[in-house]
């Protein structure tokens, strides 16, 4: 077995956990979901919960799947064609990165600090 072959199967692994990571996840969201509104009444506000859980969990897939691909360009797949859709693919994990923090915290990242700023305000009142 040679080095590049066993990056790959590394990378494959890595893959899989990114996968598993969102697969698992993601029922384990719906699962809590269901639970929630069913025995505990909570329905309240378990929607948005869901949202939150299952957004979270994409983004931590859509991290770990990142990690494969830059592992795959820098060790296995050297060329300038496979730097570029290495390039092609962060960017777009990127603005789906950020659409899904915008819609779990209600803000763009870099504006959190108003929300922030804005809760210790109306807890002071």
């Amino acid at each position: 077995m040679s080095y590049e072959e066993v990056v790959s199967d590394a990378v494959r692994v890595v893959e899989g956990v990114g996968a598993a990571i969102m697969v698992i996840g993601g029922f384990v969201a719906l699962v809590e979901f269901a639970w929630t509104n069913r025995h505990k009444g909570q329905g309240v506000g378990s929607y948005e919960r869901l949202r939150r859980n299952l957004g979270r969990v994409i983004l931590v897939g859509l991290e770990v799947l990142i990690v494969a691909d830059i592992i795959r360009t820098i060790i296995v797949d050297q060329t300038l064609e496979s730097v570029a859709v290495l390039g092609v693919v962060v960017i777009i994990r990127i603005i789906l990165s950020f659409s899904l923090e915008v819609e779990i915290d209600g803000a763009w990242p870099w504006q959190r600090w108003r929300l922030t700023s804005a809760a210790a305000t109306s807890a002071e009142r």
